[in-house]
């Protein structure tokens, strides 16, 4: 015959473990709700800690036209020379571009900003410079920007090693200038937008200023490509005062709407300007 303290003991541990998992449920869920917080582009984003971390680039939408909120400040970000989001004040849209390889999309968007006069920045690694080297050349004719995004497209934020992080820079700078006679512009995109605070220090020792995004969707799978009326919902839907448009230069999607795209946030009073401007604004 079980004892009625027996009996009482393990009603009371089933009562303990049910609760725990009440609570580790809770506990995921709550994760769950700030996970979502910041919208994925690239890789896995991670809630604001309030300082600049070890993470991955993530925002937060607002309301529609609003700025959004990104992993760390401007602020904070600002220490380092690094920037997601230009002023709010006014109706200004920054282009940038970041190019893996080439596909046959580079084309009709050099071709859609030549005729809206929109220069952009191209943000390349080692593998574009070696493959599509006629295309980098017509980037610089065309009176746009060339970024460092890196000669191996690794997760920097992995590198502990100032030599191996320069070399990963230096080894893009020397391969432009031998293409196109001039100089790389001191721009640095983080590949997945994966970082830490050395690495945007390592990047503003170089002389470079580190540049993430306020706006981008997902236009880089291949066999996956957004329709229209998707990339047009997250593109105009979302477009604010001083975006750094994030954009892939191999998404078919992108070179087909880009000249459409243009003409509409035009439509809606923004003017372009470039990542130099950015960083050098006129007096």
């Amino acid at each position: 015959m079980k004892s009625k303290t027996g009996i009482k003991w393990k009603t009371n541990l089933k009562k303990t473990a049910l609760l725990t998992i009440l609570l580790t449920a809770a506990f995921l869920v709550g994760r769950g709700i700030a996970y979502v917080k910041y919208e994925k582009i690239g890789s896995q984003a991670i809630p604001a800690s309030g300082s600049v971390s070890s993470e991955n680039w993530g925002l937060g939408f607002g309301q529609e036209g609003s700025q959004p909120t990104g992993n760390a400040s401007v602020d904070e970000l600002k220490k380092y020379d690094a920037h997601y989001v230009g002023s709010s004040a006014e109706k200004v849209i920054y282009l940038t571009f970041d190019a893996g390889y080439e596909n046959g999309n580079t084309q009709p968007i050099l071709d859609a900003l030549k005729k809206h006069n929109a220069h952009a920045t191209f943000f390349v690694v080692g593998h574009y410079l070696e493959s599509a080297p006629e295309l980098v050349k017509q980037m610089v004719a065309d009176g746009h920007f060339v970024g460092n995004h890196t000669y191996h497209h690794l997760d920097m934020s992995s590198i502990a090693s100032k030599e191996s992080f320069e070399k990963e820079m230096r080894d893009v700078e020397t391969l432009f200038k031998e293409i196109t006679g001039t100089e790389l512009a001191h721009f640095y995109r983080p590949p997945q937008g994966k970082y830490n605070t050395e690495n945007l220090k390592m990047a503003q020792e170089l002389g470079y200023h580190t540049f993430f995004w306020s706006l981008a969707y997902v236009d880089w799978y291949q066999d996956k490509q957004p329709t229209r009326e998707e990339a047009f919902k997250k593109l105009v839907g979302r477009i604010h005062p001083g975006a750094i448009v994030l954009l892939h230069s191999t998404s078919k999607t992108n070179g087909e709407i880009l000249d459409e795209l243009l003409t509409h946030w035009e439509e809606m009073g923004y003017t372009f300007r470039t990542l130099e401007d950015f960083v050098n604004p006129s007096e």
